[in-house]
């Protein structure tokens, strides 16, 4: 039997259109995903960019008010931009009125940037760039380093906004500990004063931590017996040092005697392989603007894009040779392959195109070759 299929949006913001756009988009792809059986239907955190998704807890509210049974959470809150009372406020809030649909995914922002400037301080040795390989069917391309991208000025201006002045991001295991007091109504000030979260405290939701390497996210996410989400839609080329990393860490809590392991994919599916290569290739161009730290611009156009050069295609080299692009069999058996070799309970996929109606079809035409609850094949 398959696993489930869930879906990651950014609420992308198409060339020639708004964010109301994009907004309502989003609110019509959740309600057709939840009538097309797929599980989850989570909200990527943006700010300052092309995509309409910068208040995750307002516009989770929406979705689950939109729809009735599919679950609805964030992809992922970063941590650095808010603190832990206010995440349990806000989410709590939307857990009292859809209880026991909310995901609760937390992602480390702030911490990522303060290394990467750290580790560019201190100049060190270029790493050893590995070639791209291929296991059981999975493309694993080298690593792409974020220091770059997460050191650059427009990344900084965004972050000197996006904090309070002089405010610095704590590190992510303090914040996912008072998170989980707060929401289990323990929580007690450094000089012992209790307080409670209303709403908040007692919440039914699930806690998930977000990675992109075997680092910090992995190993506490496995330490503390949590649901664990690694992003090969984001860090293909680090994703098996993730899903190690976390399995390596688990240990068995309440909720969670085994490891719940959930992998991200870039998907485009279409009838033929060439128009689902149409459709996605403008796909390039929109990584490269995020890559090149100018953020995601609207996303391109296919008729009147232009071409991206050789040296912005080494780039965005490794995203684009990790894109899931195709008609339905193609990517299924593709999918497939990256399930087996992870051991992923759980498949999220991100599908972005410059027409919203080729992103429902996307959707549409996998849940129908995935064999989902609510389209499955003839």
């Amino acid at each position: 039997m398959s696993v489930p299929l869930s879906v990651l949006d950014l609420s992308p913001i198409s060339e020639g259109s708004t964010a109301r756009d994009a907004l309502r988009n989003t609110l019509d792809l959740a309600q057709h995903t939840e009538s097309w059986g797929y599980k989850r239907f989570w909200i990527a955190e943006h700010h300052f960019v092309a995509t309409a998704s910068s208040a995750p807890a307002v516009l989770i509210g929406l979705i689950a008010a939109a729809t009735s049974s599919i679950r609805v959470g964030s992809a992922a809150v970063q941590v650095g931009h808010h603190t832990p009372a206010s995440i349990v406020e806000s989410f709590g809030t939307v857990d009292a009125l859809y209880p026991g649909r909310i995901d609760l995914g937390l992602g480390r922002s702030g911490q990522r940037r303060a290394e990467a400037l750290a580790a560019k301080k201190s100049a060190p040795p270029p790493e050893t760039t590995r070639p791209t390989e291929t296991r059981e069917g999975v493309v694993i391309p080298p690593a792409f380093s974020p220091a770059g991208l997460l050191s650059s000025s427009r990344v900084a201006a965004a972050y000197s906004v996006l904090q309070q002045p002089g405010a610095t991001a704590p590190d992510f295991a303090v914040v996912v500990d008072e998170i989980r007091s707060l929401l289990a109504g323990t929580y007690e000030t450094a000089d012992g004063v209790p307080l409670t979260a209303a709403p908040g405290t007692g919440a039914d939701v699930d806690l998930w931590l977000f990675g992109s390497s075997g680092g910090q996210s992995a190993q506490l996410a496995g330490a503390l017996g949590l649901p664990f989400v690694a992003n090969y839609h984001v860090s293909p080329g680090t994703t098996i040092e993730a899903v190690e990393s976390y399995r390596k860490a688990f240990r068995p809590s309440a909720a969670y005697p085994q490891p719940y392991l959930v992998v991200s994919a870039d998907v485009v599916v279409a009838d033929t392989d060439t128009e689902a290569r149409r459709r996605a290739s403008t796909f390039g161009q929109w990584v490269h603007s995020i890559r090149s730290g100018h953020g995601a611009v609207a996303y391109p156009n296919p008729d009147t894009a232009t071409p991206l050069t050789a040296e912005q295609k080494h780039l965005v080299a490794d995203r684009l040779d990790t894109q899931f692009v195709g008609a339905p069999d193609t990517v299924v058996e593709r999918l497939s392959a990256l399930q087996r070799l992870t051991a992923a309970d759980e498949l999220v996929i991100t599908s972005v195109t410059h027409r919203h109606e080729d992103r429902l079809e996307s959707h549409r035409l996998l849940a129908r070759a995935w064999g989902l609850d609510g389209l499955r094949a003839d």
